[in-house]
C-alpha cells in the first residue's frame, strides 16, 4: 500500500507543477506575444522494482512544452509598435547575447536606436542596431522589415525563424535563447505589420477550465491517499489484535 502512496504523491507534485505553469498562462494573458505553455507529463516504471506482474509506474513532469500559434493582433498607432505575421522572430541584443522574441512594443532611446521593453537595441539584418535620425521624419517599416526614413532605406529588421523551435529557452522580458546547433534563418515567408501588437495567444477560459480540473484530479487523489493510509491502518490494528 505504501507503492498506492507513493505514486499518488507522485502525481500530485505534476499537478502542482501544472498548477504553476497554467496560473502563469493567466498571469501573461495581456502580455504581447506571449505563447501559451502547458507541462509534459510521463511515467517512469524504472524508479523502484517490482513484480513483473504489478510494475509501477510513477509519474513525472518531463519538460514545459510551448505553443507557438500565432496570438490575436491589433492595430495601435505607434509607428514603432511591430508584429510578426509567419513563424518569424525579432532579434534583439541583450548583455548575454542576441535573443529572440515576438514582443513587438518598441520605442526609441534618447540615441535615436531603436530597442525593446527593456531597453535592449533591435538588430537589423546585418546584426547591428538600428537607429533613427531624430530631427527627421518618423520611419516607415515595409512588410519585409525594411525600414526607411524620408524615403532612404536605414535598416532592415531581423526576423528570423528556426528549423526547432523547442530548442528555444524562455528567458526573461519575453524573450528567448537558442541552442548553438539550431541556426537562425531569415524568416523570408514572415510578414513585418508596422503599428500592430501581437497578443498573447492565451484563451483565458481554456485556462480557467484546466485549473478547475487540476484543482479536483489533486483533491481526488488527496481522498485516495486518505483511504489508502485508513486500509493501512486498519490492517495494522486487525493483525496486532490476531497477534
Amino acid at each position: 500500500m505504501d507503492n498506492a502512496l507513493y505514486v499518488s504523491l507522485s502525481r500530485q507534485l505534476t499537478l502542482q507543477r501544472s498548477l504553476d505553469v497554467t496560473a502563469n498562462n493567466l498571469a501573461n494573458v495581456d502580455t504581447a506575444g506571449f505563447k501559451v505553455e502547458s507541462l509534459v507529463v510521463n511515467t517512469d516504471p524504472l524508479a523502484t522494482p517490482a513484480p513483473a506482474n504489478s510494475p509501477i509506474q510513477y509519474v513525472l513532469d518531463t519538460q514545459v512544452a510551448r505553443n507557438f500559434s500565432s496570438g490575436p493582433i491589433d492595430q495601435t498607432g505607434n509607428p514603432y509598435d511591430m508584429a510578426v505575421e509567419g513563424d518569424g522572430f525579432f532579434t534583439v541584443q541583450t548583455a548575454s547575447g542576441p535573443r529572440y522574441t515576438r514582443d513587438g512594443r518598441f520605442s526609441v532611446d534618447s540615441t535615436g536606436a531603436l530597442v525593446d521593453k527593456a531597453g535592449d537595441a533591435v538588430l537589423s539584418s546585418g546584426g547591428s542596431p538600428i537607429v533613427f535620425d531624430v530631427k527627421k521624419a518618423i520611419p516607415s517599416v515595409g512588410r519585409d522589415g525594411t525600414i526607411s526614413q524620408d524615403g532612404v532605406q536605414v535598416g532592415k529588421l531581423a526576423v528570423v525563424k528556426f528549423a526547432n523551435r523547442g530548442l528555444l529557452s524562455k528567458e526573461g522580458d519575453n524573450t528567448y535563447s537558442n541552442d548553438p546547433s539550431n541556426t537562425p534563418i531569415p524568416a523570408t515567408d514572415s510578414t513585418v505589420l508596422q503599428g500592430a501588437v501581437e497578443h498573447s495567444n492565451v484563451q483565458a477560459v481554456s485556462e480557467i477550465t484546466r485549473l478547475i480540473t487540476i484543482q479536483r484530479s489533486y483533491e481526488r487523489i488527496a481522498d485516495i491517499m486518505s483511504s489508502t493510509t485508513d486500509l493501512s491502518r486498519n490492517s495494522i490494528d486487525r493483525l496486532g489484535k490476531v497477534a
